[in-house]
């Protein structure tokens, strides 16, 4: 395939200024994307965005991935990502790109094009683990991250399991499954008298801590200043909770 002729046929295609070998184009005024080949000129990265657009934004992503091609296509990953992405305005601190098989573009209309197009998006390394299934990639790029909305919040990698005799509540996976923060965040509090109960989360490095409710909040786990099981106050736990979310970042 010449990618650069199937890029030509685009709609409304044109030169990315600022940036050699890359393109921008739209479908509509919703919807905008652009896209550089990488160096070897075989393959296609691309970055979308919905609603709100930011042409500079775009290029800064492009340019970062081509100068990371190795680091986030080569690790063999799902759902790869490389910190040090800085863009004035923007709190995003990485580049993150997903694979063939997880997004699915340019199936309806080229679908030779899927195979050799990554998608890169602006990111916050506090969303990735670096190990991600092809399961959990899918449902991190299709529903958790909302990749083309720049301006997005970050939402950072977790996995929970919880019980709580007292409301019902309960989880329903085997182990621990990907969630949003908040949802660790409006449960915790819930243990309250509720006897047996837990809240068990992970963080991206793997690292698992596991709350109980005993007459107060019990924390078993990496606990700062303490035994690997101690008693905290309930802000004492939440604060742990984010100081865990941002482990082995920048942040």
């Amino acid at each position: 395939m010449d990618l650069q002729t199937t890029i030509a046929a685009f709609p409304n295609v044109a030169p990315l200024d600022g940036l050699d070998g890359a393109w921008r184009w739209s479908l509509n005024p919703v919807l905008h994307f652009a896209g550089a080949l990488t160096d070897d000129g075989k393959r296609l990265l691309q970055t979308n965005q919905r609603g709100k657009h930011d042409e500079n934004l775009a290029c800064e992503v492009l340019s970062f991935a081509r100068a990371h091609e190795q680091e986030l296509l080569g690790a063999g990953r799902f759902l790869g990502f490389m910190e040090g992405l800085r863009v004035p305005g923007y709190e995003f601190d990485a580049v993150a790109v997903a694979v063939p098989e997880v997004h699915g573009h340019h199936k309806a209309q080229n679908p030779d094009l899927t195979s050799v197009t990554y998608i890169v998006f602006p990111a916050y390394a506090c969303e990735f683990s670096g190990g991600e299934t092809l399961a959990e990639t899918e449902a991190r790029y299709t529903k958790m991250l909302h990749p083309a909305e720049i301006g997005r919040e970050s939402v950072p990698f977790v996995k929970m399991s919880f019980d709580n005799h007292r409301t019902g509540g309960g989880s329903t996976n085997p182990g621990r499954a990907l969630t949003y923060p908040r949802i660790v965040r409006q449960e915790i509090p819930e243990l309250a008298n509720s006897s047996g109960g837990f809240v068990e989360f992970e963080n991206r490095l793997g690292k698992v801590w596991r709350v109980e409710w005993d007459g107060g909040w019990t924390v078993s786990g990496e606990v700062p200043g303490g035994p690997e099981r101690r008693e905290l106050s309930l802000d004492e736990v939440l604060e742990l909770f984010e100081v865990a979310l941002q482990e082995g970042t920048g942040q």
